[in-house]
C-alpha cells in the first residue's frame, strides 16, 4: 500500500515538473488546432479540453491565466498560420493577444468543483471577444468549427456557433470527469449534451417554397496571388469561359466576390458587356461580384444582379471589412509603423442596406467573402427573408488551404443555424454547395476551373438562433462568472484587524 501511495506521489510530481507542465500545455493546444480545419480531426477537441481542466483544477489564478495563456497560443498560432504570408509581425501579435482572451476566462473560472459550471460560459465570452473586437474580430480557427461532422452541429439550431462552442467544453470536462472517476458530474455533463443535441435536432423546420438550379463558376488559377492591374481581364475571362460549361438550364448563375474589376485594362462597359453576355447565353441573372474604384482614396466591393437584358435590378455593397485588407485602421499611425508593408491604397466604403438581393427566384441573402465568417451577417439576411444564401468569396491571395476549409466549415455551420442551402463560390476554390443539414453536397479542388450545377431548396422560417442569436449563451457566461466570483469574495476569510 505504501508502495503504490509513494509511485502515486512520484508520478504526480513528474507531471507537475515545470519541463511537463510546459508539455502538458502544449499537448493541449495541439489537440484543439487538431480539432479545426483543415485538419479537423473532431475528437481532439474534446482531449483538448480535457486537457485544460485538469490543468487548471486547484490551481491560483495566476496559474491558470499563465497554463491557458500558452495551451490558446500553441492552438491559434498553427491554425492561423496562413497569416504569417500577410504580415509576420500581426500574426505574432494578433495570436499572443487573443490567447490573452482564453487566459482570462480560465483566470476568472473558480478552481475548484465549480469550474464545471463556469469554464464553458467563460470559454464561450472568450470566444464572442475574439469574434467581436478589437477592428471588427476575427471569428477563425474556434472550437465551434471543429463539430461539424458531429451531431453536435445540431445544438447551433438553438442559439448558433457560441453554444457549440458550449457543448465542445461541456463535452470535454465530462471526459476529465471520466479519467477522475467523478461519475456523476460526468454523467450530467453528457445527459446536457445529449439533450441539447436532441433539441436541435427536434427543432421545427424551415418550410421548403421552391426548388431552383443555380450554378457556381469557379474561374481558376494559381493561389497566392496579390491583385494587380494586369490580372483584371484574366480573372473575368477565366469565368467567362467557365460559364460556357453551363449546357443546362439553370435559374441563377452566381460568381466569386471581386471578379468583376475595371480598371487600367478593363473598361467598366466592357466589363458590363461581358457578364451581360454570360447572363444571355444562360437565360439567368447572374450575381456578379464587383470591385472597382470609385475615388483616389476609395473603392467599392459588391454583388449584383445582372440580367439578360443588361440591366442591374440589386445590388449589395459589403459592410463588414477585412482590416487591413480592404481597409487600414488609424492609416497615419499604422502607415508610419508599418512602411513597406502590402496595406491597401484605398479603403472600401462600407455599405448599409441589409444584405439581400432580390431575383426573379426569391430573395436571396449575400455574405462576402468575410462576412461568410459572422452569424449574424447570415442572421440579419434571413430575418429580411433570405430564402438561400450566398457566400461569394475570394481565397486566391491566401497562402495553404486554411482560410478556404475554414470557411467551407464556416457555411456548413451558417445553413445548420439558419435552416438554409449555402452556396460558396470563389475564383479559385474552394467552392460548395451545403444542405441546411450542413452536409456537403458538391466542393470543387483549389485552383481548377470548375462549374457546379445544383437544384437548391429555397426555404421560408427562423430557427431559435436566427431569432435570438447568441444572447442566450452570452448571458448564461457572465452570470455564471459574476456568481462564481460573488460566491468566492464570500468564502474569502476576514482581513485580521478588519472592522465594520
Amino acid at each position: 500500500m505504501n508502495d503504490h501511495v509513494q509511485g502515486g506521489d512520484e508520478t504526480a510530481s513528474r507531471l507537475s515538473s515545470p519541463p511537463a507542465l510546459i508539455g502538458r500545455c502544449v499537448l493541449a493546444g495541439a489537440c484543439l488546432a487538431g480539432s479545426v480545419p483543415p485538419w479537423g480531426f473532431w475528437p481532439l477537441a474534446f482531449v483538448g479540453i480535457a486537457l485544460v481542466d485538469r490543468l487548471i483544477a486547484g490551481q491560483p489564478w495566476t496559474r491558470r491565466f499563465g497554463r491557458t495563456w500558452l495551451v490558446a497560443a500553441t492552438w491559434l498560432y498553427p491554425a492561423t498560420l496562413w497569416i504569417w504570408d500577410l504580415t509576420a509581425p500581426g500574426y505574432l501579435a494578433a495570436g499572443a493577444f487573443s490567447a490573452s482572451f482564453f487566459a482570462l476566462a480560465a483566470a476568472v473560472t473558480p478552481p475548484g468543483p465549480a469550474r464545471r459550471l463556469v469554464l464553458p460560459g467563460a470559454l464561450a465570452l472568450a470566444e464572442i471577444l475574439r469574434w467581436s473586437w478589437p477592428f471588427g474580430g476575427v471569428p477563425l480557427a474556434h472550437l465551434a468549427l471543429s463539430q461539424v461532422d458531429t451531431p453536435l452541429v445540431f445544438t447551433a439550431r438553438l442559439a448558433g456557433p457560441l453554444l457549440v462552442v458550449v457543448a465542445v467544453v461541456v463535452a470535454g470536462q465530462a471526459l476529465s470527469s471520466l479519467l477522475d472517476r467523478a461519475w456523476r458530474p460526468a454523467a450530467v455533463g453528457l445527459a446536457v449534451i445529449v439533450l441539447a443535441v436532441l433539441g436541435g435536432m427536434a427543432h421545427p423546420r424551415a418550410t421548403v417554397v421552391d426548388e431552383v438550379d443555380v450554378a457556381l463558376v469557379q474561374g481558376g488559377g494559381p493561389q497566392r496571388t496579390r491583385a494587380s492591374s494586369d490580372q483584371e481581364p484574366v480573372v473575368l475571362s477565366r469565368h467567362v469561359e467557365a460559364s460556357k460549361a453551363i449546357d443546362e438550364p439553370v435559374d441563377l448563375v452566381i460568381w466569386p466576390e471581386n471578379v468583376v474589376n475595371p480598371g487600367r485594362f478593363l473598361d467598366a462597359a466592357d466589363a458590363r458587356r461581358l457578364v451581360t453576355e454570360v447572363a444571355a447565353s444562360t437565360a439567368a441573372p447572374v450575381l456578379a461580384g464587383w470591385f472597382e474604384a470609385v475615388s483616389d482614396t476609395n473603392t467599392v466591393n459588391y454583388q449584383s444582379v445582372i440580367n439578360p437584358d443588361g440591366t442591374e435590378t440589386d445590388r449589395y455593397d459589403k459592410v463588414r471589412l477585412v482590416p487591413f485588407g480592404e481597409y487600414v485602421p488609424l492609416r497615419a499611425p499604422i502607415t508610419a509603423l508599418a512602411e513597406g508593408a502590402p496595406l491597401p491604397r484605398r479603403d472600401v466604403l462600407p455599405g448599409t442596406e441589409a444584405p439581400v438581393l432580390d431575383t426573379p427566384v426569391g430573395p436571396v441573402g449575400v455574405a462576402i467573402s468575410w462576412e461568410g465568417f459572422f452569424e449574424h451577417r447570415s442572421r440579419h439576411a434571413v430575418r429580411e427573408g433570405a430564402e438561400l444564401l450566398t457566400n461569394p468569396t475570394n481565397g486566391a491571395s491566401y497562402w495553404l488551404t486554411q482560410v478556404q476549409t475554414q470557411q467551407v466549415a464556416s457555411n456548413r455551420l451558417r445553413a445548420v443555424e439558419n435552416d438554409r442551402w449555402v452556396v460558396q463560390v470563389a475564383p479559385t476554390g474552394l467552392s460548395a454547395v451545403i444542405d441546411p443539414d450542413g452536409d456537403v453536397v458538391q466542393r470543387t479542388g483549389i485552383s481548377e476551373r470548375a462549374t457546379l450545377i445544383a437544384e437548391v431548396e429555397m426555404r421560408r422560417g427562423l430557427t431559435l438562433a436566427s431569432r435570438v442569436g447568441w444572447w442566450p449563451v452570452v448571458l448564461y457566461g457572465v452570470v455564471a462568472v459574476l456568481v462564481a466570483r460573488a460566491l468566492e469574495w464570500r468564502r474569502r476569510p476576514p482581513v485580521p484587524g478588519a472592522t465594520g
